[in-house]
C-alpha cells in the first residue's frame, strides 16, 4: 500500500473509476472518504468552488460558507475524473495543494491544511497537453507519480465473460428476475463485438438484455449490439415494417414497457432506450404516461 498520487489513463468507459475505488479501498485510507469530482462537467468558476469551497458573500449567490471537495476528503482520497479538463487558472491552485497541502477558500483568507491523496483519470494524452501548453508540466509530474494504463475492452476480450456474468447477476437481482445464464451464441456475439463504449457499454447492454429477456437465458435477440430500435416484444426490428400499429403506438408501447420493467427508474429506462433523460421526460409527457399507484 502507498499514498502516492495515481494517474489512470484510458478511453471513456474503460472502468477508470472502478480502478480508483479499488486503489482507495486497498490503501491505508480505506476507512476515510472517497470523494469524486467530475472535472469535465464543471465550468472554471464552478470547478474552483467545487474543489476549494467558498466563503459567504464571495460571489453573487454565495449565501453561506461552503466546504470544497478537498476539505470533505481530508484524510481520504480525492478522485479527479477527466483531470485534463481543469483550466490553467485552477491548475495553479491545485499544484499548490499538492506541494504545500494548503489552500484558501474562494473569497477567503484563512489558510486550510489538508491531507488528501489524489487519484486522477484522463482519456487524453496528458503529455501532449503539456507539450501544447494546455496543462502545466509541474502539475503533470505531481499527478503522474504512479501511472496506470487501462486498455480498451476490445484489447482484453478475455475479461468479457466474467464482466458480463457479474452484470447479469447484478441486474437480475435488482429487477427480481431469475435469469441464470447467457447462451453460448449470445456470448459469442459479445466476444465478437468491438465495444467502442468499453465496459460502460457492456454493462448497459446486459442491463437492457435483462429488461427484455423473457426466460431464464439471455439470447442473441435481446442483445441489440447493432443499436437498432428494440421492438415491444424485446426483439430487434428488421428492415421490413408491417404492422397494424402506427409508429406513435409502437413507440408509446415500447416506452411504457421499458418504464414498467425498470420500475419507473428514469435513469435506467433512458439508458435502455439509448436516449437522454430529457428526451424521455418529453416522451412521457407526449404520450401521457403515468406511473401506476
Amino acid at each position: 500500500p502507498t499514498n502516492a498520487n495515481v494517474l489512470i489513463y484510458g478511453e471513456s468507459g474503460t472502468g477508470k473509476e472502478l480502478i480508483a475505488h479499488a486503489i482507495h479501498y486497498n490503501s491505508p485510507r480505506r476507512d476515510r472518504r472517497f470523494v469524486k469530482v467530475s472535472c469535465a462537467a464543471l465550468s472554471q468558476n464552478l470547478i474552483e468552488t467545487e474543489l476549494f469551497g467558498h466563503e459567504k458573500g464571495s460571489f453573487t449567490g454565495a449565501y453561506t460558507r461552503r466546504k470544497g471537495r478537498f476539505e470533505v476528503a481530508d484524510g481520504g482520497t480525492l478522485f479527479l475524473d477527466e483531470v485534463g479538463e481543469i483550466p490553467p487558472e485552477v491548475q495553479v491552485k491545485l499544484l499548490r495543494v499538492l506541494q504545500e497541502h494548503e489552500f484558501e477558500r474562494v473569497g477567503g483568507t484563512e489558510t486550510i491544511k489538508v491531507d488528501v491523496r489524489i487519484i486522477s483519470a484522463t482519456n487524453k494524452d496528458l503529455w501532449e497537453e503539456v507539450r501544447q501548453g494546455r496543462f502545466r508540466e509541474d502539475l503533470f509530474y505531481r499527478l503522474n507519480v504512479v501511472p496506470i494504463f487501462v486498455p480498451p475492452l476490445r484489447e482484453r476480450k478475455e475479461d468479457i465473460p466474467l464482466l458480463a456474468k457479474e452484470f447479469l447477476k447484478k441486474y437480475s437481482l435488482e429487477m427480481n428476475k431469475k435469469i441464470k445464464k447467457i447462451s453460448k451464441k449470445a456470448m459469442e456475439l459479445l466476444m465478437d463485438y468491438d465495444w467502442p463504449g468499453n465496459v460502460r457499454e457492456l454493462e448497459n447492454t446486459i442491463e437492457r438484455a435483462v429488461v427484455f429477456a423473457k426466460g431464464e437465458v439471455i439470447t442473441p435477440d435481446v442483445l441489440n449490439l447493432d443499436h437498432s430500435p428494440i421492438s415491444g416484444d424485446g426483439g430487434r426490428r428488421t428492415g421490413t415494417f408491417n404492422s397494424s400499429k402506427s409508429l406513435y403506438e409502437r413507440e408509446k408501447s415500447l416506452i411504457s414497457e421499458v418504464l414498467e420493467e425498470a420500475n419507473w427508474n428514469l435513469a435506467r429506462a433512458a439508458r435502455i432506450l439509448q436516449i437522454s433523460r430529457t428526451t424521455l421526460y418529453s416522451k412521457i409527457n407526449k404520450y401521457g404516461l403515468r406511473r401506476p399507484d
